[in-house]
């Protein structure tokens, strides 16, 4: 399951990535916004962060004007490794070395073509696993529980 969230910025985006992943068959819960109302990308960001988080979801997708705040946001949950792509080698690498298990876009810097490019290379890559990528993960979690590397 793919937790899936956007602020106002991202609606007409995320209509785009709702396609591919039902072309892709992947399930998702879409947890909004469908307002063109302004609203605060943090609470999205921690949404879908606290789903994937908890393992109530596997990944996360998320979207706001650039992907940085709502991705800044996602990341102060323990346990998300949430990278901001505009590219797909970015994606790629992001899945292999970093098992990066959520992902932001931005709606105003990215055109939905290319986001969706990017998107299917970050499904569809698996974390590549071994001594060194597996240890750098980890020392990534460590950070996040406070300890001194």
């Amino acid at each position: 399951m793919i937790a899936l969230a956007n602020d106002h910025a991202g609606i007409e985006f995320k209509k785009e990535i709702i396609a591919l992943l039902e072309e892709l068959k992947l399930p998702y819960t879409d947890l909004g916004v469908n307002s063109p109302e302004s609203t605060d990308y943090p609470l999205w960001g921690y949404r879908a962060a606290r789903l994937v988080a908890s393992g109530e979801c596997d990944r996360g997708i998320v979207v706001c004007g650039t992907g940085v705040g709502i991705s800044l946001a996602a990341n102060k949950v323990r346990g998300i490794r949430c990278v901001v792509c505009t590219d797909c080698y970015s994606a790629k690498l992001s899945r292999e070395h970093n098992d990066a298990n959520m992902i932001a876009l931005g709606a105003r810097v990215l055109g939905p073509d290319l986001a969706k490019m990017i998107l299917r290379v970050w499904l569809e890559t698996p974390f590549a696993g071994g001594e060194r990528h597996t240890r750098r993960v980890h020392m990534i979690h460590r950070i996040e529980q406070g300890e001194e590397l």
